[in-house]
């Protein structure tokens, strides 16, 4: 049986962009949340630079150039999407709305875009993926991956994926650990039970390590289980979809990626949520693109809060981009409303933008948009 959609909220008043939607979520959320959701680890550096980065980059725009015709659509894992925004994968979104998930696969099936669901999500991925099943123009519906140290649990959470409709595997590589997250530490921040990652409640415990004097509960204990581009390889020959890695950061990795064959990369920072100093996504952006050379659709997230970020994202190269933290904001404000609208702002923005710089479709945002001489 389908679930029952979400309830139908209604957006506050005044709340016109994504900075405005960060602001009244910050008066619907209690500090647990508002502390896992918005913080970021060490001093926030990485996490304040994501967005300053968007704002150093300048369009140089065209003018008198032909729009008629104009579309934001793009190919991508063999889909044509309606626009190049996707929603990233966020943990325990219940904790912002009580429809959680289902709340923003609703939104992005509505507005066409691609949906990211998080492992630690608090609703079961077979219910996000029936709500939205059969819902026309929906964007791609992939399922985000964190290899658990019971690799039997995580071949049937795969397996599980792969029954239920997921399109693609997005294995994050940049968090073998949490960071420092100084916020959630000072709230004393923990998961309420309402919002438990529902897709691991029957993992079986990590064994406590032997450890022996002198020896690190990190090094020798939690990471003996971390990833390995071993993993990956295992990950690709037990699973018929194609795998993404999110968290990449060094085109190093970036051309050792593509020689294993993933089917794409994501270039992020977690957010600014793993390790602190890491440089600004949008700086990351190009020497993977140029790592590359095509072989694979690269995307990016990080800090993109206008219509010109996402278009700036696709002048240096990303096929397309992910949002993590405007979504929730808009979910905390008005559930599967609240997270259409940021959707909506988003592309009206992108398409408005792209008019004034003379771009009529996505193929024409190249690095020629963006100026390079001096300020």
């Amino acid at each position: 049986m389908k679930p029952p959609a979400p309830e139908v909220a209604h957006l506050p008043p005044g709340v016109v962009t994504l900075a405005d939607h960060e602001a009244h979520a910050r008066t619907r959320l209690d500090d647990n949340a508002w502390a896992y959701f918005s913080g970021g680890a060490g001093d926030e550096l990485t996490l304040r630079a994501n967005r300053a980065a968007w704002d150093r980059l300048q369009l140089h725009p065209r003018v008198l150039r032909p729009l008629q015709g104009g579309h934001t659509r793009l190919a991508l894992l063999g889909r044509t999407l309606a626009h190049p925004i996707l929603l990233a994968p966020v943990a325990f979104q219940r904790m912002a709305h009580a429809d959680g998930e289902l709340a923003a696969a609703h939104a992005a099936a509505a507005l066409g875009a691609g949906l990211v669901l998080s492992t630690q999500a608090s609703t079961p991925l077979e219910a996000v993926a029936a709500a939205i099943a059969h819902e026309p123009g929906r964007g791609p519906l992939w399922f985000q991956l964190y290899l658990q140290h019971d690799r039997g649990f995580t071949r049937e959470l795969v397996q599980r994926a792969e029954q239920a409709g997921y399109e693609a595997l997005v294995l994050t590589v940049d968090a073998p650990t949490s960071g420092a997250r100084d916020r959630e530490r000072r709230a004393g921040f923990r998961v309420p039970a309402a919002a438990a990652a529902a897709n691991l409640a029957a993992l079986p415990p990590l064994p406590a390590p032997a450890l022996a004097p002198g020896q690190s509960a990190l090094f020798d204990g939690l990471l003996h289980h971390t990833a390995t581009w071993d993993d990956v390889q295992w990950l690709q020959s037990i699973s018929r979809l194609p795998v993404l890695l999110k968290g990449v950061a060094h085109a190093d990795d970036a051309r050792q990626a593509c020689a294993l064959q993933v089917a794409g990369l994501i270039v992020s920072n977690h957010g600014g949520r793993t390790l602190d100093t890491v440089p600004p996504t949008a700086a990351l952006l190009p020497p993977i693109v140029q790592a590359v050379a095509g072989q694979v659709p690269v995307l990016v997230d990080g800090g993109i809060r206008r219509g010109t970020d996402v278009l700036k994202a696709i002048a240096l190269g990303a096929r397309a981009v992910l949002i993590g933290r405007p979504a929730v904001w808009g979910l905390a404000n008005a559930g599967a409303v609240g997270v259409a609208h940021v959707l909506r702002l988003l592309r009206d923005e992108l398409e408005i933008a792209m008019a004034l710089c003379g771009c009529a479709e996505l193929g024409d945002c190249g690095p020629q948009l963006l100026w390079h001489g001096p300020i």
